[in-house]
């Protein structure tokens, strides 16, 4: 490793002070699924889709897969060479210079910051409905008091320790899926039963059709889905504590969005053929709270909400676990202050950057509460264009960074060219045209100015991270001046395998 990017011992993969080994591939690929919440992320999202391109959302779910493989794919490869929990910041910032991985690794951070404003309030309702708290529920404020309280609670929980939050994953992940596909496999059986709702109808192969539609129409439908894949990349946020830290994390990041395809595209089959599109947009809030007492039976619809809960819980843990770990290796690099390098010598865990975390997305959370009239709306397709910019910025590094090897053989051609080359444009594409789309105010439930939300949320956080360029470019002089550094060229040509790809 080049001692010009790494100043100091401390900020070498490996040696921030983190506890290495502590998870396996098993751990990571539970980590990557449940940073995704299917529950959460079918709740809030699914109906907007709908809302744009009805019964072809299966389709758009499908096709939404294959640009997030391709970006996982060059996760996996950077992530061969270097395994810092950086991962964005460090690997753009090695193909493209400090000020493009500063920027990537912000929109990283602040992608992670802004969701925790739709999750908050989500896991707030929902535990009002679970205790019958239903008038509390539909009540701002004592929602947004008990979402900033959801957010303390679990930034505590990752500041105990990398394991104590692997368990509570896997227990919740459990609960999420087992809940989540039986709601699926129920409502199809009741559809083919002449037991669905009044608009229930056969699923179509038309439906996997992702081009019907307007240009925009879908652009705007593919910048959702990608909000409802994120979150695969946490298990390489997490490269440092994992064994064979090269290897493990890739391969539990391309498992992870192998295992969400289906999943999604089960679950968005089910609901538009159970419910019909008209009911599932109007519903768009929620729409697993007001389909499970007609899959589930009245009995039953606490299960879902229990489902959703858990699911909140668990994407709110690995929101704020890549997010500190981020903001750590920026830290160690000397891209923030040093405050933020700090490690907790017995828990061995980012403890400023997670306590940092916590505190800024609570403070977003009831900033957003007071001018947004739907803050999971707006939060989820800001989002989205956050995503899409650092996925983008992130694959095609893979491409730049490894171009002296492509020619080396088939596998680096595919793997570390054309793949994540693919990838990094659909996805810088879709943010292009997304971030136009989202200008005008009638694009979002909130405005500022005259200009929507979403756009202030997504592209005005990118702007703020221009800006913290030039503010810290004084104090951080020494992170800023320098060019990435380069890795030897690795000659070898490895032959392609099934298990290559995962």
């Amino acid at each position: 490793m080049s001692a010009e990017l790494i100043e100091q011992g401390s900020a070498a993969p490996g040696a921030k002070g983190l506890r290495g080994g502590a998870l396996g591939l098993l751990s990571s690929v539970v980590i990557g699924v449940a940073s995704t919440a299917p529950a959460y992320s079918t709740a809030a999202t699914i109906g907007l889709v709908v809302a744009i391109l009805g019964v072809h959302t299966p389709g758009i779910l499908i096709a939404s897969f294959v640009p997030m493989l391709l970006v996982a794919f060059a996760f996996k490869e950077f992530n061969s060479v270097d395994p810092d929990c950086g991962t964005t910041f460090s690997w753009v910032t090695r193909a493209f210079g400090p000020r493009s991985g500063w920027l990537s690794g912000w929109a990283m951070v602040a992608a992670c910051v802004v969701v925790m404003s739709s999750v908050s309030q989500v896991a707030a309702q929902y535990t009002f409905l679970l205790f019958g708290a239903d008038s509390l529920a539909g009540n701002q404020f004592w929602v947004t008091v008990l979402g900033v309280g959801f957010i303390a609670l679990l930034t505590w929980i990752c500041y105990l320790g990398i394991e104590i939050s692997a368990r509570l994953q896997s227990l919740l992940l459990v609960i999420e899926l087992v809940t989540v596909v039986s709601f699926a496999v129920v409502a199809l059986v009741k559809v083919y039963a002449g037991h669905g709702m009044a608009a229930a109808q056969h699923p179509g192969l038309g439906w996997f059709n992702p081009l019907h539609g307007s240009f925009g129409d879908i652009s705007d439908a593919a910048l959702l889905t990608i909000f409802i894949y994120w979150g695969w990349d946490t298990s390489l946020s997490l490269n440092e504590e994992t064994e064979d830290s090269t290897a493990t994390p890739g391969r539990a990041a391309v498992i992870a969005t192998l295992l969400l395809v289906t999943v999604f595209a089960l679950v968005g089959t089910a609901m538009v053929a159970f419910a019909g599109p008209h009911f599932l947009s109007t519903h768009s809030g929620d729409v697993l709270g007001a389909l499970g007492p007609a899959v589930f039976g009245s009995g039953a619809g606490k299960l879902l909400v229990l489902c959703v809960l858990t699911s909140t819980a668990a994407s709110t843990q690995t929101t704020i676990m890549p997010t500190a770990r981020a903001t750590l290796s920026m830290g160690a690099h000397g891209a923030l202050p040093r405050r933020f390098a700090q490690v907790h010598p017995r828990l061995m865990t980012p403890d400023f950057s997670t306590i940092a975390m916590g505190a800024i997305s609570a403070a977003l959370f009831v900033a957003m509460s007071t001018v947004s009239t739907n803050v999971l709306a707006d939060s989820a397709s800001a989002v989205g264009l956050l995503i899409a910019f650092y996925y983008g910025m992130t694959a095609l590094a893979c491409t730049w960074y490894f171009r002296r090897t492509l020619t080396e053989s088939t596998r680096n051609l595919w793997l570390r060219g054309i793949l994540p080359l693919l990838g990094g444009l659909s996805m810088i594409i879709a943010f292009g045209l997304s971030v136009k789309s989202y200008l005008p105010a009638s694009s979002s439930y909130s405005s500022i100015l005259g200009v929507g939300g979403v756009f202030w949320l997504g592209a005005g956080s990118l702007l703020l991270g221009v800006i913290l360029i030039v503010a810290l470019r004084g104090s951080q002089r020494s992170f800023f001046a320098r060019r990435a550094a380069v890795y030897p060229e690795t000659t070898m040509t490895p032959v392609v395998t099934t298990t290559e790809l995962v």
